[in-house]
Protein backbone atom coordinates (compact mmCIF):
# COMPACT_ATOMS: atom_id res chain seq x y z
CA UNK A 1 0.00 0.00 0.00
CA UNK A 2 3.17 2.27 0.86
CA UNK A 3 4.27 1.77 -2.85
CA UNK A 4 0.75 2.87 -4.14
CA UNK A 5 0.53 5.98 -2.24
CA UNK A 6 4.06 7.01 -2.95
CA UNK A 7 3.53 6.58 -6.56
CA UNK A 8 0.38 8.75 -6.39
CA UNK A 9 2.33 11.67 -4.42
CA UNK A 10 5.46 11.41 -7.18
CA UNK A 11 2.80 11.59 -10.25
CA UNK A 12 1.11 14.58 -8.69
CA UNK A 13 4.31 16.10 -8.12
CA UNK A 14 4.88 15.53 -11.78
CA UNK A 15 1.92 17.46 -12.57
CA UNK A 16 -0.77 14.78 -13.73
CA UNK A 17 -3.70 14.57 -12.74
CA UNK A 18 -4.83 10.02 -12.09
CA UNK A 19 -8.70 10.43 -13.03
CA UNK A 20 -8.33 9.11 -16.56
CA UNK A 21 -6.61 9.13 -19.64
CA UNK A 22 -8.90 11.62 -21.45
CA UNK A 23 -7.99 14.25 -18.12
CA UNK A 24 -4.57 13.53 -17.84
CA UNK A 25 -4.05 13.97 -21.72
CA UNK A 26 -5.73 16.93 -21.73
CA UNK A 27 -2.97 18.37 -19.36
CA UNK A 28 -0.54 18.34 -22.41
CA UNK A 29 -2.63 21.12 -24.23
CA UNK A 30 -2.44 24.26 -22.77
CA UNK A 31 -4.37 27.65 -23.12
CA UNK A 32 -2.59 28.35 -26.16
CA UNK A 33 -4.00 26.14 -28.87
CA UNK A 34 -5.30 28.85 -31.38
CA UNK A 35 -1.68 29.67 -31.62
CA UNK A 36 -0.33 26.25 -32.50
CA UNK A 37 1.44 25.42 -35.96
CA UNK A 38 2.52 22.06 -35.44
CA UNK A 39 0.13 19.55 -33.49
CA UNK A 40 0.03 15.77 -32.86
CA UNK A 41 -0.84 12.50 -31.04
CA UNK A 42 1.23 10.59 -28.77
CA UNK A 43 0.25 7.01 -27.94
CA UNK A 44 1.68 4.55 -25.49
CA UNK A 45 -0.17 0.83 -24.87
CA UNK A 46 -0.34 1.29 -20.37
CA UNK A 47 -2.82 2.31 -18.63
CA UNK A 48 -3.20 6.38 -17.37
CA UNK A 49 -2.13 5.70 -13.94
CA UNK A 50 1.52 4.26 -15.45
CA UNK A 51 5.18 4.41 -15.51
CA UNK A 52 4.84 6.20 -18.56
CA UNK A 53 1.60 8.35 -19.10
CA UNK A 54 2.40 10.89 -16.62
CA UNK A 55 6.01 11.49 -17.99
CA UNK A 56 5.17 11.51 -21.52
CA UNK A 57 2.26 14.31 -20.52
CA UNK A 58 4.51 16.22 -18.20
CA UNK A 59 7.18 16.31 -20.98
CA UNK A 60 5.01 17.51 -23.99
CA UNK A 61 3.62 19.79 -21.61
CA UNK A 62 6.98 21.48 -21.00
CA UNK A 63 7.58 21.57 -25.12
CA UNK A 64 3.98 23.34 -25.72
CA UNK A 65 5.12 25.82 -23.01
CA UNK A 66 9.15 26.42 -24.43
CA UNK A 67 7.63 26.93 -27.92
CA UNK A 68 5.01 29.26 -26.46
CA UNK A 69 2.50 26.88 -27.80
CA UNK A 70 3.45 26.45 -30.92
CA UNK A 71 3.72 22.33 -31.14
CA UNK A 72 1.18 20.75 -29.09
CA UNK A 73 0.78 16.83 -29.07
CA UNK A 74 -1.39 15.00 -27.13
CA UNK A 75 -0.83 11.88 -24.85
CA UNK A 76 -3.29 8.81 -25.11
CA UNK A 77 -3.04 6.03 -22.63
CA UNK A 78 -3.42 2.21 -24.37
CA UNK A 79 -3.20 3.59 -27.68
CA UNK A 80 -6.15 5.31 -28.04
CA UNK A 81 -7.85 2.08 -27.90
CA UNK A 82 -7.71 1.44 -31.35
CA UNK A 83 -8.45 -2.06 -32.14
CA UNK A 84 -4.97 -3.30 -33.50
CA UNK A 85 -2.99 -2.13 -30.56
CA UNK A 86 0.72 -1.94 -30.65
CA UNK A 87 0.92 -3.15 -34.51
CA UNK A 88 -1.62 -0.88 -35.73
CA UNK A 89 -0.15 2.06 -33.73
CA UNK A 90 3.02 1.15 -35.32
CA UNK A 91 1.75 1.25 -39.29
CA UNK A 92 -0.06 4.55 -38.57
CA UNK A 93 3.02 6.49 -37.31
CA UNK A 94 4.93 4.80 -40.46
CA UNK A 95 2.32 5.86 -42.61
CA UNK A 96 2.18 9.72 -40.83
CA UNK A 97 -1.44 8.94 -39.31
CA UNK A 98 0.29 9.26 -35.80
CA UNK A 99 3.29 11.52 -35.03
CA UNK A 100 4.61 9.79 -32.08
CA UNK A 101 4.66 6.47 -30.42
CA UNK A 102 6.40 4.62 -27.32
CA UNK A 103 7.59 0.69 -28.24
CA UNK A 104 9.65 -2.06 -26.87
CA UNK A 105 12.16 -3.54 -29.44
CA UNK A 106 10.21 -6.73 -29.39
CA UNK A 107 7.23 -5.47 -31.53
CA UNK A 108 9.60 -2.62 -33.00
CA UNK A 109 11.29 -5.34 -34.63
CA UNK A 110 8.55 -6.96 -36.73
CA UNK A 111 9.70 -3.30 -39.03
CA UNK A 112 13.06 -3.18 -37.55
CA UNK A 113 14.70 -6.25 -37.23
CA UNK A 114 17.82 -4.86 -35.25
CA UNK A 115 15.28 -3.27 -32.66
CA UNK A 116 14.48 -6.91 -31.01
CA UNK A 117 18.16 -6.85 -29.93
CA UNK A 118 17.06 -4.86 -27.09
CA UNK A 119 15.89 -8.09 -25.49
CA UNK A 120 17.88 -10.59 -26.17
CA UNK A 121 17.70 -12.95 -23.55
CA UNK A 122 20.15 -12.81 -20.29
CA UNK A 123 22.82 -9.77 -22.37
CA UNK A 124 22.31 -7.29 -20.34
CA UNK A 125 22.95 -7.78 -16.46
CA UNK A 126 21.97 -4.14 -15.23
CA UNK A 127 20.43 -0.85 -15.81
CA UNK A 128 23.99 0.87 -16.18
CA UNK A 129 24.12 -1.84 -19.43
CA UNK A 130 21.12 -1.07 -20.65
CA UNK A 131 21.88 2.42 -20.70
CA UNK A 132 24.85 2.26 -21.52
CA UNK A 133 24.23 0.10 -25.13
CA UNK A 134 20.68 2.51 -25.74
CA UNK A 135 22.06 6.17 -25.26
CA UNK A 136 25.38 4.47 -26.92
CA UNK A 137 26.41 3.34 -30.35
CA UNK A 138 24.29 0.65 -30.32
CA UNK A 139 21.09 3.18 -29.95
CA UNK A 140 22.96 5.29 -33.17
CA UNK A 141 22.76 1.88 -35.17
CA UNK A 142 19.01 0.82 -34.32
CA UNK A 143 18.38 4.88 -34.86
CA UNK A 144 19.63 4.33 -38.27
CA UNK A 145 17.54 1.43 -39.38
CA UNK A 146 14.24 3.48 -38.03
CA UNK A 147 15.06 5.87 -40.14
CA UNK A 148 15.22 3.79 -43.34
CA UNK A 149 11.90 2.94 -42.48
CA UNK A 150 10.38 6.35 -42.04
CA UNK A 151 10.81 6.33 -38.58
CA UNK A 152 12.91 8.58 -36.07
CA UNK A 153 13.87 7.31 -33.30
CA UNK A 154 15.49 9.36 -30.09
CA UNK A 155 18.82 8.60 -28.86
CA UNK A 156 17.59 9.39 -25.11
CA UNK A 157 13.95 8.32 -25.66
CA UNK A 158 14.66 4.99 -23.91
CA UNK A 159 11.79 4.87 -21.51
CA UNK A 160 12.40 1.83 -18.64
CA UNK A 161 9.92 -0.88 -18.32
CA UNK A 162 12.60 -3.33 -16.59
CA UNK A 163 14.15 -6.52 -16.49
CA UNK A 164 11.35 -9.30 -17.35
CA UNK A 165 10.03 -11.78 -14.70
CA UNK A 166 7.64 -14.99 -15.05
CA UNK A 167 4.19 -14.41 -13.46
CA UNK A 168 2.00 -17.70 -13.16
CA UNK A 169 -1.51 -18.47 -12.15
CA UNK A 170 -0.83 -20.91 -9.80
CA UNK A 171 2.49 -22.50 -10.37
CA UNK A 172 6.31 -21.56 -9.34
CA UNK A 173 9.25 -21.92 -12.18
CA UNK A 174 12.51 -22.41 -11.01
CA UNK A 175 13.97 -24.47 -14.05
CA UNK A 176 12.94 -24.93 -17.86
CA UNK A 177 10.90 -28.14 -16.75
CA UNK A 178 8.44 -26.35 -14.73
CA UNK A 179 7.73 -24.40 -18.26
CA UNK A 180 6.91 -28.00 -20.65
CA UNK A 181 3.36 -27.46 -21.69
CA UNK A 182 2.73 -24.00 -19.98
CA UNK A 183 0.88 -21.62 -22.09
CA UNK A 184 2.86 -18.30 -22.06
CA UNK A 185 1.29 -14.95 -23.18
CA UNK A 186 3.86 -13.26 -25.20
CA UNK A 187 3.90 -9.84 -26.82
CA UNK A 188 3.55 -9.83 -30.92
CA UNK A 189 7.71 -10.43 -31.39
CA UNK A 190 9.78 -13.17 -32.69
CA UNK A 191 11.80 -12.77 -30.50
CA UNK A 192 9.81 -13.68 -27.50
CA UNK A 193 7.82 -16.63 -29.47
CA UNK A 194 11.22 -18.05 -30.31
CA UNK A 195 13.12 -17.71 -26.19
CA UNK A 196 9.68 -19.78 -24.62
CA UNK A 197 9.07 -22.64 -27.59
CA UNK A 198 13.05 -22.72 -26.91
CA UNK A 199 12.31 -23.14 -22.88
CA UNK A 200 9.67 -25.82 -23.45
CA UNK A 201 6.93 -23.58 -23.10
CA UNK A 202 3.93 -22.65 -25.28
CA UNK A 203 4.21 -19.28 -26.85
CA UNK A 204 0.46 -17.47 -26.85
CA UNK A 205 0.58 -13.70 -28.43
CA UNK A 206 -1.82 -11.51 -26.43
CA UNK A 207 -1.76 -7.72 -26.27
CA UNK A 208 -1.43 -6.33 -23.31
CA UNK A 209 -5.10 -4.90 -23.43
CA UNK A 210 -6.62 -8.75 -23.49
CA UNK A 211 -3.94 -10.37 -20.98
CA UNK A 212 -6.01 -9.36 -17.93
CA UNK A 213 -9.02 -11.39 -19.13
CA UNK A 214 -6.53 -13.74 -20.81
CA UNK A 215 -5.32 -14.90 -17.63
CA UNK A 216 -8.97 -14.98 -15.52
CA UNK A 217 -10.03 -16.93 -18.44
CA UNK A 218 -7.22 -19.21 -18.55
CA UNK A 219 -6.17 -18.81 -22.00
CA UNK A 220 -2.92 -18.62 -20.66
CA UNK A 221 -1.60 -20.20 -17.82
CA UNK A 222 1.01 -17.23 -17.14
CA UNK A 223 2.84 -14.43 -18.57
CA UNK A 224 6.38 -12.31 -18.31
CA UNK A 225 6.90 -8.78 -17.82
CA UNK A 226 8.43 -6.35 -15.23
CA UNK A 227 6.63 -6.26 -12.45
CA UNK A 228 5.39 -3.22 -12.47
CA UNK A 229 3.23 -4.20 -15.78
CA UNK A 230 2.00 -6.51 -13.26
CA UNK A 231 0.74 -3.74 -10.63
CA UNK A 232 -0.14 -0.95 -13.00
CA UNK A 233 -2.92 -3.95 -15.53
CA UNK A 234 -4.05 -5.36 -11.89
CA UNK A 235 -2.40 -8.84 -12.93
CA UNK A 236 -2.50 -10.18 -9.52
CA UNK A 237 -5.74 -9.84 -9.42
CA UNK A 238 -5.81 -13.16 -11.98
CA UNK A 239 -2.57 -14.71 -10.37
CA UNK A 240 -0.41 -16.04 -7.90
CA UNK A 241 3.13 -16.80 -8.45
CA UNK A 242 5.91 -14.42 -9.47
CA UNK A 243 9.44 -16.27 -10.42
CA UNK A 244 12.21 -13.70 -10.28
CA UNK A 245 13.95 -14.56 -13.67
CA UNK A 246 15.38 -11.11 -15.01
CA UNK A 247 15.21 -13.56 -18.33
CA UNK A 248 14.87 -10.13 -20.28
CA UNK A 249 14.94 -6.49 -20.51
CA UNK A 250 12.20 -4.84 -21.56
CA UNK A 251 11.82 -0.71 -22.26
CA UNK A 252 10.24 1.59 -24.87
CA UNK A 253 11.64 3.41 -27.24
CA UNK A 254 10.17 7.14 -27.99
CA UNK A 255 9.64 7.31 -31.70
CA UNK A 256 8.09 10.05 -34.12
CA UNK A 257 6.99 9.92 -37.60
CA UNK A 258 10.03 11.40 -39.50
CA UNK A 259 8.52 13.56 -42.10
CA UNK A 260 6.34 15.08 -39.23
CA UNK A 261 9.78 15.43 -36.96
CA UNK A 262 11.84 17.21 -40.25
CA UNK A 263 8.76 19.21 -40.83
CA UNK A 264 9.86 20.96 -37.23
CA UNK A 265 12.19 23.91 -37.14
CA UNK A 266 15.90 23.26 -35.81
CA UNK A 267 15.10 25.52 -32.49
CA UNK A 268 11.77 23.37 -31.45
CA UNK A 269 13.65 20.27 -32.51
CA UNK A 270 16.27 21.39 -29.91
CA UNK A 271 13.24 21.69 -26.87
CA UNK A 272 11.90 18.74 -27.59
CA UNK A 273 15.21 16.62 -27.27
CA UNK A 274 15.98 18.90 -24.39
CA UNK A 275 13.00 17.50 -22.82
CA UNK A 276 12.57 14.10 -23.91
CA UNK A 277 16.43 13.65 -22.18
CA UNK A 278 14.72 15.78 -18.96
CA UNK A 279 11.96 13.65 -18.04
CA UNK A 280 13.18 9.96 -19.68
CA UNK A 281 15.60 10.55 -17.21
CA UNK A 282 13.09 10.96 -14.68
CA UNK A 283 10.91 7.98 -15.08
CA UNK A 284 14.08 5.87 -15.57
CA UNK A 285 15.18 6.30 -12.13
CA UNK A 286 11.18 6.50 -11.12
CA UNK A 287 10.17 3.28 -12.61
CA UNK A 288 13.50 1.41 -11.20
CA UNK A 289 12.40 2.19 -8.14
CA UNK A 290 9.56 1.21 -8.33
CA UNK A 291 10.33 -2.21 -9.62
CA UNK A 292 12.51 -2.45 -6.47
CA UNK A 293 9.76 -1.84 -4.11
CA UNK A 294 6.61 -3.61 -5.67
CA UNK A 295 8.32 -6.83 -4.20
CA UNK A 296 7.03 -6.25 -1.00
CA UNK A 297 3.93 -4.86 -2.37
CA UNK A 298 2.88 -7.59 -4.72
CA UNK A 299 3.36 -10.10 -1.84
CA UNK A 300 1.12 -8.38 0.27
CA UNK A 301 -1.25 -8.42 -2.65
CA UNK A 302 -1.18 -12.18 -2.59
CA UNK A 303 2.03 -12.86 -5.00
CA UNK A 304 4.26 -15.69 -3.88
CA UNK A 305 7.79 -14.83 -4.86
CA UNK A 306 10.81 -17.23 -5.59
CA UNK A 307 14.24 -17.57 -7.02
CA UNK A 308 14.35 -19.24 -10.55
CA UNK A 309 17.58 -21.23 -11.46
CA UNK A 310 18.60 -18.79 -14.31
CA UNK A 311 21.99 -20.90 -15.34
CA UNK A 312 19.52 -23.83 -16.44
CA UNK A 313 17.53 -21.17 -18.42
CA UNK A 314 20.89 -20.56 -20.15
CA UNK A 315 21.98 -23.75 -20.38
CA UNK A 316 18.47 -24.97 -21.92
CA UNK A 317 18.98 -22.57 -24.56
CA UNK A 318 22.46 -23.18 -25.68
CA UNK A 319 24.45 -22.48 -28.39
CA UNK A 320 21.50 -22.73 -31.00
CA UNK A 321 19.17 -19.94 -29.91
CA UNK A 322 22.07 -17.02 -29.44
CA UNK A 323 23.20 -18.65 -32.76
CA UNK A 324 20.17 -17.94 -34.67
CA UNK A 325 19.67 -14.38 -33.19
CA UNK A 326 23.64 -13.60 -34.21
CA UNK A 327 23.12 -14.45 -37.62
CA UNK A 328 19.51 -12.67 -37.78
CA UNK A 329 20.89 -9.41 -36.28
CA UNK A 330 23.93 -9.76 -38.61
CA UNK A 331 27.99 -9.01 -36.89
CA UNK A 332 27.65 -5.52 -36.82
CA UNK A 333 24.64 -4.96 -34.12
CA UNK A 334 26.11 -8.26 -32.49
CA UNK A 335 29.46 -6.98 -31.83
CA UNK A 336 28.24 -3.50 -30.72
CA UNK A 337 25.64 -5.34 -28.04
CA UNK A 338 28.86 -7.64 -26.67
CA UNK A 339 30.71 -4.31 -26.62
CA UNK A 340 28.38 -3.06 -23.90
CA UNK A 341 27.58 -6.35 -22.37
CA UNK A 342 30.54 -8.60 -22.83
CA UNK A 343 31.02 -11.81 -25.03
CA UNK A 344 27.42 -13.89 -25.24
Amino acid sequence: MKVINNRKRQFLQYGASLIGASAVSSISQPAYSQGAKWVGSQYHNQPAISHQHSFLVDMWSAVARETNGQLQITVYAQNNQIPGSDPQALDMLQRGDLEFFTLMGGILGKVVPIAEIQGIPFAFQNNAQVYAANDGSLGEYIAKECAAKGIYRFQYGLLENGFRQIGMIDKAIYTPADLSGMRIRVPDGEMFRDLFSSLGATPVTVNIRELYESMKTRKVDGQENPLVITEVNKLYEVSNNQSITNHMWSGFNLLANQKFWKSLPGDVQEVVLRNVKKYVSLQRTYTNNLNKQLEVTLTERGQKFNQANIQSFKDKLGDGFYGRWREHFGKTGWNLLEQSVGKL
